[in-house]
């Protein structure tokens, strides 16, 4: 039944959390918290462990209509795709909790990634939660760019159009693309806090 739902159905019966654009737990200027979660794969991925390149973090809900409009059209990947040509490291990350929406097995997880075409660096996978909450985490997507240092420089929506209508993609403002892009040219990054929009993220409590 799901399946034959559309985007504009699923927009009607998710829970639509819209962040004010203010700095979370963790905070611009400062060292991001470092964290180990288990990807799809079972391998332990440890964010220092990419310290000197550029990391983004994604928070990720398969059955987000938000995350649904960037991915089924392709938004996402290629968004990924060109973080990834300039040498960052993408880790996206699934808070949900078991038995609630978006929540995978690790199984889940590959074949989601195999079937969506995905071009993140990790698929992580944190069911308790911990470091969504240790990042004020509260929509998916919500997302993160991390300097070589390991300095937070940038967290809030992918783009400033806070709908699930991918004709809106055309002509938004990739929030993410526009902070890597400044990074590259040795600028600050111009809009550091923007308003994160979509589902929220299902944790455990």
């Amino acid at each position: 039944m799901l399946k034959n739902l559309t985007t504009a159905a699923f927009a009607s019966l998710a829970i639509v959390a819209i962040a004010q654009p203010v700095a979370g737990a963790q905070k611009n200027g400062a060292i991001a918290q470092d964290f180990k979660l288990t990807d799809m794969f079972g391998k332990t991925v440890q964010l220092s462990a990419f310290r000197g390149k550029t990391v983004v973090l994604e928070w990720h809900n398969p059955g987000c209509p938000f995350v649904k409009k960037h991915y089924d059209s392709g938004n996402m990947q290629k968004t990924q795709a060109a973080a990834r040509e300039q040498g960052a490291v993408w880790l996206t990350i699934n808070s949900g909790a078991p038995g609630k929406q978006g929540h995978m097995t690790v199984k889940e997880a590959q074949r989601l990634f195999a079937d969506q075409g995905h071009k993140a660096s990790h698929y992580l996978l944190d069911a308790k939660g911990l470091v969504g909450k240790a990042y004020s985490a509260r929509t998916t997507p919500h997302m993160y760019v991390i300097d070589g240092e390991g300095t937070l420089v940038y967290q809030g929506g992918i783009d400033d159009k806070p709908t699930a209508n991918p004709a809106d993609i055309k002509g938004a403002r990739n929030h993410v693309l526009a902070a890597l892009n400044d990074l590259k040219s040795g600028k600050a990054v111009q809009m550091a806090n923007t308003r994160a929009y979509g589902c929220s993220v299902k944790y455990a409590s």
